[in-house]
């Protein structure tokens, strides 16, 4: 039952993605006030990676994080990889600084050898696996010695004065804004709901040092909703 119902959950998620691909970013730009590029720009700087480093963007999508890593690692090799081939098609059509190799994959099942990469970094991918923990480990299996994680993510913000007008930009807003743009507001509801029902930047960086990680750390933004964590094996 529990491997049907995972089965099923990816199914969903690739349907879904597939619905929204030619505007996802379009939408994300908009949602975020284009911040969403900075935040990106943070991720892959954690990466701290060596020349020439191998790096695996995983839930890759339309190909966004690969744009920020070639300004940053102009030598470096980028392997692409996420389930939803049609966000990877719009990816193609796109012209990168470095070189790009796409390819489809699980992120609870990388087809990776052990130690294979210098980094490896995602970009709202976490809080959309079935098991955290074995996606965590699988990323921290493929990673060299030495090699760090960058996880840029929406976490469930922290309890404060504007939490109202928090959740009523994302149960509201943010489907009203998906809908406009893409005729799918139950894509975007689903967004929020995966956002609502995910971890703490806290939590999030326990299981992170609970794989293996060391040197785990994070730093949030608008109002911690977005965090970005990062790690070393």
């Amino acid at each position: 039952m529990t491997e049907f119902h995972e089965e099923n959950k990816l199914l969903q998620q690739k349907d879904l993605f597939s619905q929204i691909a030619s505007r996802y970013d379009l939408v994300n730009h908009l949602m975020t006030g284009w911040q969403d590029d900075r935040w990106r720009r943070v991720a892959v700087r954690k990466l701290d990676l060596p020349p020439k480093g191998l790096l695996l963007d995983i839930g890759s999508g339309n190909g966004q994080i690969v744009k920020e890593i070639g300004q940053k690692y102009p030598d470096c090799t980028c392997v692409a990889a996420d389930l939803t081939v049609a966000m990877m098609i719009v990816g193609q059509n796109n012209k990168f600084p470095i070189q790009v190799n796409w390819t489809a994959a699980d992120a609870g099942l990388l087809p990776f050898q052990e130690g294979t990469f210098d980094g490896v970094i995602s970009g709202f991918l976490v809080r959309n696996l079935e098991d955290i923990m074995i996606g965590l480990k699988n990323q921290y299996r493929i990673l060299k010695t030495g090699g760090r994680i960058a996880i840029l993510d929406t976490t469930k913000p922290p309890k404060h004065i504007l939490a109202p007008i928090i959740r009523f930009y994302m149960t509201t807003v943010i489907p009203f804004i998906g809908n406009i743009f893409t005729g799918n507001k139950k894509a975007y509801a689903y967004l929020n709901k995966s956002t609502v029902g995910f971890l703490r930047a806290e939590e999030l960086a326990a299981y992170l040092a609970a794989v293996g990680f060391r040197k785990v750390a994070y730093q949030q933004f608008a109002f911690g909703m977005i965090t970005v964590h990062w790690g070393e094996k």
